[in-house]
């Protein structure tokens, strides 16, 4: 399912090498045909708009958006585990997962990060994929709930996700819980975690020290060059 891998590629911190995929990725749409029309097109225009702009400019609002604050972080395990121990385990466990079928990281790259993710899932059955999705398809729809609050484009990405996997999520009921979050993207909220990591880090929490140097979704990178290999649907 090779749609996951360019919603997975559009989810990535931009670089020169996306923007030149454009065609490939809009072929891969075009052949799977898995969306229905209007998201398709809404998907389509994303992906140009995306691919004309320029790079530095789309870097800075990238950053600026899943880098600044948690509620829209691409991290899987961030939403549902915070920073307890529990992710770290999480972690272990989906990266085991990850080996036992041959799909190889970096060494700088997080399990959980949702564009890996997306590309490892795109290699799997099918049965596999809506089995995995469903599992995560409640955090899908709050990011894509928070980045439609904020009438930010990069919303259609997350809702095409949930449309591929035939998600049940209620996103009116998501809509309900966070119509009162407090943006957490502001300088003083982001002052206000530094200030936490830095209590954790100088403390006893044996995970405070790990805590800082997470990788953000800027430093993660998925590879494209697979796109056009791929260009063909499975």
């Amino acid at each position: 399912m090779n749609t996951l891998k360019v919603l997975g590629a559009l989810m990535s911190y931009p670089e020169q090498d996306l923007f030149g995929y454009r065609d490939d990725m809009t072929a891969i749409l075009e052949q799977e045909q898995l969306l229905e029309p209007s998201l398709h097109d809404q998907l389509i225009t994303f992906i140009n708009d995306l691919c004309a702009r320029d790079l530095m400019d789309a870097q800075s609002e990238y950053v600026e958006l899943f880098d600044r604050g948690r509620t829209l972080s691409l991290l899987l395990f961030e939403h549902v585990h915070g920073e307890s121990r529990d992710r770290g385990q999480a972690m272990v466990d989906l990266l085991a997962v990850y080996n036992d079928n041959g799909f190889e990281l970096t060494a700088n790259e997080l399990p959980d990060h949702i564009p890996l993710f997306l590309e490892y899932l795109s290699q799997r059955p099918v049965v596999e994929i809506k089995q995995w999705l469903g599992d995560v398809e409640h955090i899908v729809g709050i990011l894509a709930v928070r980045l439609e609050q904020r009438e930010h484009p990069y919303q259609v990405i997350f809702q095409s996700l949930l449309a591929v996997t035939g998600a049940t999520v209620d996103l009116n009921k998501i809509r309900s819980s966070v119509a009162g979050e407090v943006p957490d993207n502001t300088p003083e909220a982001m002052d206000k975690v530094w200030e936490e990591e830095a209590v954790r880090f100088g403390g006893d929490d044996p995970q405070g020290s790990c805590s800082p140097s997470m990788p953000r979704a800027n430093e993660q990178r998925v590879s494209v060059a697979s796109i056009k290999r791929n260009s063909r649907p499975n």
